[in-house]
């Protein structure tokens, strides 16, 4: 059995293709580039393939990671470049590495994320600075937050799990960047960063104008190690 994690962005109208459709998406493109893929054991077998963090409907993304195993040993350079003519448009590989057999999941060494939001302000104008201090120097950033087993919202303080945001204001627009935790241990959607700080700044642009990217996914080690 080899390991092996890949490398790659998502961008244009793929990004509205939905996570789940993602993954369906790189099963058939591993079948049509004559990759086997291993599978788990037990009474419903699925194959050993996984993503570090899934990535929100309409998300574009520059740095995403799969890691996947297989019963073949091939080089990683013919893996790529197999995968790389099945793929659709907008999903650019850009590296494949084996990984070591005994290290942790992707999905559990994820501890954080860049996020770009890019806000039309219709001319409304903007202190980004002064905005982003009050905002950060708030004792608590208290937003409703959906639970994942009991599916009910339940008020939050996402302040600890803000680790920094930076902004500017170019052409119109407010282009704020944010590290925030995500993983298994701690995670904060950029949307209730990006609601709580549009409504503190008193900024009423329409959320369906926001353009959101991930620019990069932070882990405890090294994925391609």
């Amino acid at each position: 059995m080899s390991k092996y994690v890949i490398e790659f962005s998502k961008t244009g109208t793929i990004c509205y293709t939905s996570h789940l459709d993602v993954m369906r998406m790189f099963k058939r493109a591993f079948k049509r580039a004559g990759i086997a893929l291993s599978y788990s054991q037990g009474f419903n077998p699925h194959p050993k393939m996984g993503f570090a963090q899934p990535l929100s409907l309409g998300y574009e993304a520059e740095e995403e990671f799969i890691e996947f195993e297989t019963p073949d040993d091939r080089e990683p350079a013919e893996l790529l470049e197999a995968l790389r003519i099945t793929m659709p448009e907008g999903i650019d590989l850009k590296k494949c590495e084996r990984q070591r057999k005994e290290r942790k999941t992707l999905s559990s060494m994820t501890c954080a994320a860049i996020y770009e939001a890019v806000i039309p302000l219709h001319g409304k104008k903007c202190d980004v600075d002064g905005q982003i201090g009050s905002y950060l120097a708030q004792d608590r950033i208290v937003t409703l937050k959906k639970q994942k087993k009991k599916k009910e919202l339940k008020e939050v303080d996402i302040k600890p799990m803000i680790r920094q945001i930076t902004g500017a204001v170019a052409d119109d627009e407010l282009v704020l960047e944010m590290l925030m935790d995500q993983g298994s241990t701690s995670n904060l959607s950029p949307e209730l960063i990006l609601s709580t700080f549009m409504t503190f700044a008193g900024i009423d642009t329409d959320r369906s104008e926001v353009r959101v990217k991930r620019k990069k996914i932070l882990f405890t080690e090294d994925p391609f190690q």
